[in-house]
């Protein structure tokens, strides 16, 4: 078929009352298909069900310092994990502070210190008149909800095929004091699924910030997401590279095994500066006594060392690779030369990333949901949910089995085909 661009009002026309035909007989079969979050499946949570039995009423809960895991204390986490993580996130143990079962938290968590106690000893943000953050823009709409719940402005940041545009950031950073941080994904990106290049990692660690309390909010959440053994993205160092340009305390690094594990009790941490550390444990001496070690020895235990969580995730990446796969395969069949939208093809992550003709997203999504698939809501990778083109959609893989993914996308791609004829076909009879 040509592209719907080349056609004329009347096979225009045509090809709408045959599309509606289709979406009718598919609105009849009564579908609820959820695509609208980045959620691993049953059969992924299933791989780490041996966590379970690590652990039981019999077992030694010492560790190898003697610490009793069922008792206070290690306020920046057991050693064993500390080690463990930090060979996930490529730093040193001595860098990283353990904490609960959520990295988005320990973000949320350190926007309320700073926002109330400032950092290192600088002015508490709600003590400004103004507070801004940049946003890489599409991107993870929780990222954005933070800030936007503390009152901070989210300023849009347009993101490129290797990151976050840098002279943009660069510029803005330099030149704005009122600009405290900014929101990265830096590996498998939320939607797109890219990588930040090795330019955009050393740009961003020698940025010349006006604001000395201007700090960086690395999410690496998808550090050791691949889909594929031999084809992988490479992510340059970012805290060993801040250190080279003389900027050590510029970054929050922040991951943990949300998606490795089990997303409601896996374990999250931080990897920042000697500095930074401990201005985070100067505030978490009043906050808690230490986090859950029992969790933190079982995943230790469980894992062993780190080849141990890699042999692990290739496990994952069976599971969900064939999605992916179906659903650029689908994209493809159904779009392809089409011209009525681009998607990425990513390596790893969660996401793949859709992009509609302008002003269509929202009518593609409310037309799915009526058909039976459940997406995230369009305009959501922006903050404030303002999508200026509407045409920014996150498709999320991983949680239906592949049988129900392939019906959602299929339907998914009707509801493109659509909404584009529809937006063609009125440009058309308006001229």
């Amino acid at each position: 078929m040509k592209p719907y661009a080349e056609m004329t009002a009347e096979e225009l026309s045509a090809e709408l009352v045959d599309l509606k035909a289709q979406y009718k007989k598919v609105q009849a079969l009564g579908l609820h298909l959820d695509m609208s979050r980045g959620k691993p499946c049953q059969e992924q949570l299933d791989l780490s069900m041996g966590m379970m039995d690590v652990l039981d009423s019999s077992s030694d809960l010492t560790c190898e310092d003697g610490t009793d895991c069922r008792n206070y204390g290690q306020l920046t986490g057991i050693e064993e994990a500390r080690e463990l993580l930090g060979d996930m996130m490529e730093n040193n143990p001595k860098d990283i502070i353990i904490y609960g079962n959520s990295s988005l938290n320990v973000m949320f968590d350190t926007i309320s210190r700073v926002w109330t106690h400032g950092v290192m000893g600088n002015t508490p943000w709600c003590t400004l008149p103004e507070v801004k953050f940049l946003c890489p823009v599409p991107g993870y709409d929780r990222h954005f909800a933070i800030t936007e719940y503390f009152g901070i402005k989210n300023v849009p940041v347009p993101m490129t095929p290797t990151g976050p545009d840098m002279d943009i950031v660069e510029k803005m950073v330099r030149e704005d004091d009122t600009i405290k941080g900014i929101w990265c994904v830096p590996k498998y990106s939320n939607p797109q699924g890219i990588s930040y290049s090795d330019e955009t990692v050393r740009r961003f660690a020698r940025l010349q910030p006006a604001a000395p309390d201007f700090r960086i909010f690395w999410d690496n959440a998808y550090g050791m997401h691949h889909l594929y053994d031999h084809q992988q993205d490479y992510l340059i160092e970012i805290l060993a590279e801040c250190k080279r340009a003389g900027n050590p305390d510029m970054v929050y690094k922040f991951s943990s095994t949300s998606k490795i594990t089990f997303p409601g009790s896996g374990i999250a941490a931080v990897a920042t500066s000697p500095n930074n550390m401990e201005d985070f444990t100067s505030y978490l001496r009043h906050q808690t006594i230490g986090h859950d070690k029992v969790n933190q020895l079982r995943h230790v235990r469980f894992f062993g060392d780190i080849h141990g969580m890699v042999e692990h995730m290739r496990k994952h990446a069976e599971i969900i690779r064939p999605k992916f796969e179906a659903v650029e395969n689908i994209l493809e069949r159904d779009l392809g030369g089409l011209g009525v939208g681009n998607w990425t093809c990513p390596l790893g992550g969660y996401f793949i990333m859709f992009d509609s003709l302008p002003g269509c997203a929202k009518d593609i999504v409310a037309r799915a949901k009526k058909a039976g698939v459940i997406m995230t809501p369009a305009g959501a990778t922006w903050p404030y949910g303002l999508d200026p083109n509407d045409s920014n959609i996150r498709i999320a893989p991983t949680y239906p089995c592949l049988a129900d993914l392939k019906t959602a996308m299929e339907i998914f791609t009707l509801c493109v085909r659509i909404a584009s004829v529809k937006k063609l076909l009125a440009e058309k009879q308006a001229q």
